[in-house]
């Protein structure tokens, strides 16, 4: 019973949680955002790979376009998506994909702790992602999803949607996303009238590329409907109370407000060399914050990835580094424009 509580509120990428189910909807799925630090980009280069985070990036250059991403995470948990992407003149752009998350098993116990039977833990979702341009400087995107939950006997169906905006200058170089992530409900909770809010997250995403070398930053502001994401460890030895006076140490003034506001802020850059090698690398502030131990942080918080385009074939790559002293995250995602195949057939 432990463990399945743990699944039904716990979150991999973060400590912020404690509430809520289906957190597995905010999990990175592409390499390429992933090495960039967040779980979503606000890069519009038709890279299909990005619109199962941001829908408003869909356009119709990505018809046919076929995607396979894969997490190897630490502990045996697995996850990931297939994607696929059809246009048409009147409607507008469509991708769909089937997003997953294996937790792996489990040795099941009684109250008395006695060996019962193991039981298996999978999260699904079914996206239908739509985007559409609306003039040469703004798109829009939605995307409608159905969910489904297996923990052990326990089981959940539930409906979301996420809501995306993205400008983009005239030159192509500058854009800026606001989405709003997993707008929905619970349809049947694991309980018996115990309805659970979804993982609603809205955030905002920047991209700059440099007009004469071939480098892109961007910035990820995340979770703005909430201010305070910090985290009370009541293990780590900061947060021990003084033996003589009781008192806790804790942040003050500008450096409390410091500390508050770069949790909502993720960085990256991506260096491109003749249009076939990427270089990456990201900096979550947030997850470097929550996942040092004992004030030693390594790594954590940096990830790091490349890409590679080969004609109709692009393969990424990304190496996330979540915790001192713990195995690391892999990520794949293989993009195939389909429609370059049927052309040269």
């Amino acid at each position: 019973m432990i463990a399945i509580l743990g699944l039904v509120s716990g979150q991999v990428d973060a400590q912020i949680g404690g509430y809520g189910t289906y957190k597995f909807l905010n999990y990175t799925n592409s390499a390429r955002a992933a090495a960039l630090g967040g779980n979503f980009l606000s890069i519009n280069d038709n890279d299909v790979t990005l619109t199962l985070a941001n829908p408003s990036l869909i356009t119709p250059a990505m018809n046919n376009n076929l995607a396979f991403s894969y997490v190897n995470n630490p502990g045996g948990i697995n996850y990931g998506y297939v994607a696929y992407a059809r246009s048409f003149s009147k409607v507008g752009s469509f991708v769909g994909s089937l997003q997953y998350i294996n937790y792996g098993k489990f040795t099941g116990t009684d109250d008395a702790g006695n060996l019962t039977s193991d039981f298996s833990a999978a999260e699904y979702a079914f996206t239908v992602g739509w985007g559409r341009q609306l003039t040469p400087l703004f798109s829009i995107g939605a995307n409608g999803k159905l969910i489904y939950s297996q923990l052990d006997i326990y089981h959940s169906f539930g409906i979301a949607v996420d809501v995306a905006g993205t400008y983009t200058s005239k030159d192509q170089g500058f854009n800026a996303s606001l989405i709003g992530r997993n707008i929905g409900s619970q349809l049947v909770p694991y309980f018996s009238g115990q309805y659970r809010p979804l993982p609603f997250q809205l955030q905002i995403g920047l991209s700059q590329q440099l007009k004469h070398i071939p480098l892109r930053f961007s910035q990820l502001l995340t979770n703005l409907q909430r201010w305070d994401l910090t985290y009370f460890d009541p293990t780590d030895p900061a947060n021990i109370p003084d033996p003589i006076t009781g008192d806790i140490k804790q942040k003050k003034g500008i450096s409390k407000f410091a500390d508050q506001a770069m949790r909502h802020v993720v960085l990256g850059a991506e260096l491109t060399v003749a249009k076939v090698v990427s270089v990456r690398i990201g900096y979550n502030y947030q997850r470097r914050q929550e996942l040092k131990i004992n004030g030693s942080a390594g790594l954590a918080g940096f990830s790091f990835g490349a890409g590679l385009r080969v004609k109709m074939f692009n393969l990424s790559y990304t190496y996330g580094n979540d915790q001192a002293g713990t195995p690391n995250r892999n990520y794949i995602t293989l993009a195939v424009n389909l429609q370059e195949f049927i052309k040269k057939q």
